[in-house]
């Protein structure tokens, strides 16, 4: 009942009406540890890559997923929400990566990050992995991402 009156007075909105917001404005809302942060034409390009290597089934998704692989010593990018609280949640993922010599890299969003994935749900890390069929894409990814200053 009350869900009807909210609608009929078109307070609520829908999450799909929801204006695109522009990089500047995702930054904003990024966490004090989300460095290196990539860039505008960067995260484009990740994006991109995920959506491929997705339909290849050749990404690692969530905390649980990616943390368990890079124990196992898998290789690939992994990519981190920048806008992601609390940062406990996450903030042991790059050490791993350090200490293992993996490629990371923060982007400004998580909903952008499990949308490019195929996911309607927020995601906070992602690790692509290698494969053939984009094999390209990957690799021009990995250079750009290696290319970025590790924070201090």
């Amino acid at each position: 009942m009350g869900r009807s009156k909210c609608r009929e007075s078109g307070e609520a909105l829908e999450p799909e009406a929801a204006p695109e917001r522009s990089y500047q404005e995702l930054v904003e809302n990024v966490n004090a540890i989300a460095r290196p942060l990539a860039s505008r034409k960067l995260t484009r390009k990740l994006y991109k890559c995920i959506k491929k290597a997705a339909k290849q089934k050749q990404i690692r998704r969530g905390v649980k997923e990616v943390q368990k692989f890079i124990n196992k010593g898998e290789k690939g990018i992994t990519v981190l929400a920048g806008d992601t609280l609390p940062i406990d949640v996450y903030c042991h993922i790059p050490i791993m990566c350090e200490d293992r010599s993996l490629p990371y890299v923060y982007i400004p969003s998580k909903t952008d990050l499990g949308a490019a994935a195929g996911s309607k749900r927020p995601t906070c890390v992602i690790m692509i992995k290698p494969h053939e069929e984009y094999q390209e894409a990957y690799d021009e990814c990995l250079e750009e991402v290696e290319a970025l200053p590790l924070p201090l």
